[in-house]
């Protein structure tokens, strides 16, 4: 099939905004630390039951010592480090934001490569982020309406909580390494595996953190909370079961630039969920912001 790595990423970019809303509306029920391992737990046995149906292993055994340390990491990093980052920021700032965000992840990931691997950029690529930058900003900044007392005009204000916006800018960090390690660890590896894997990883690693936090009877209430953990179930099938997965195969067969740019029009996609099931009120600014920052990181891998 031609372009199969694009239609993959299309594909992620489509399940990702399903799963954000899923597990927006999750966490302000139950809190977003039960729906992170929640929706692990769901995820694996769901990979589970899939690679037992089209490969009959439902455990990814036959991976190599070097594939199961890299996707390891992979999993530490993007499930427990980086989504504990995100889930919360869409708690605090909703998923439209958090996405918007989020969509700093292609050229986070080229910032990384230019320090660490000596990648240089282009003046394409600069021009790119910086106009992907300028889309955050027309979102995340506004105007307050009254004048400063002592200073007597207009001050620049956040509209959204400093806090909330640290964290999707922490998600976006992890998202961008999780790719580069991913694509590493796989060297060929079926993806919905060394998804498993990665799974595997973040639940050993969430559970670690649930005992240090003593946080396991959230977890028992989130799962008495039937409507939390329908949006849960939901959003584990299109999170960590199937988009991440599809991300996996996209980088696959694809360079994860372009892979990057593609699931980066996740905020696109979120906005009519927004609407439709919350009752948002998306402005002008917003939309022209989100567009202007998915042409920012187009720009930046054309």
């Amino acid at each position: 099939m031609k372009h199969i790595g694009e239609v993959a990423a299309l594909m992620t970019a489509i399940c990702w905004s399903f799963s954000s809303v899923s597990f927006e509306n999750a966490g302000k029920r139950v809190g977003s630390l039960a729906v992170n391992i929640i929706r692990l737990l769901i995820a694996f046995f769901l990979l589970s039951a899939y690679s037992y149906i089209t490969q009959g292993i439902p455990f990814p055994y036959n991976a190599t010592a070097s594939q199961w340390g890299w996707l390891i990491l992979s999993g530490l990093t993007g499930f427990v480090i980086g989504d504990l980052l995100l889930f919360q920021a869409l708690v605090v700032v909703g998923a439209r934001i958090a996405m918007l965000i989020m969509s700093l992840a292609p050229p986070i990931t080229a910032i990384i490569g230019w320090i660490f691997l000596g990648e240089h950029m282009s003046i394409k690529e600069i021009f790119g982020m910086l106009i992907t930058i300028g889309g955050i900003i027309l979102v995340v900044l506004r105007r307050e309406n009254k004048r400063s007392e002592k200073e007597g005009f207009r001050k620049i204000a956040f509209h959204y909580p400093v806090y909330g916006l640290l964290l999707a800018l922490g998600g976006a960090i992890g998202q961008g390494l999780v790719l580069v390690l991913s694509k590493k660890g796989m060297n060929g590896y079926d993806p919905f595996l060394s998804t498993q894997i990665r799974v595997i990883a973040a639940i050993f690693g969430f559970s670690i953190v649930f005992t240090f936090w003593k946080k396991w009877a959230d977890v028992k209430m989130a799962i008495k909370n039937r409507v939390a953990l329908s949006w849960i179930t939901l959003g584990a099938f299109f999170g960590p079961f199937l988009g991440v997965s599809l991300s996996l195969m996209s980088i696959q067969y694809t360079s994860t630039g372009v892979a990057s740019t593609i699931m980066a029009i996740v905020p696109i996609l979120v906005i009519p969920a927004s609407i439709f099931l919350f009752k948002e009120k998306v402005t002008i600014r917003e939309v022209i912001g989100s567009i202007i920052s998915v042409i920012g990181v187009a720009i930046f891998f054309i």
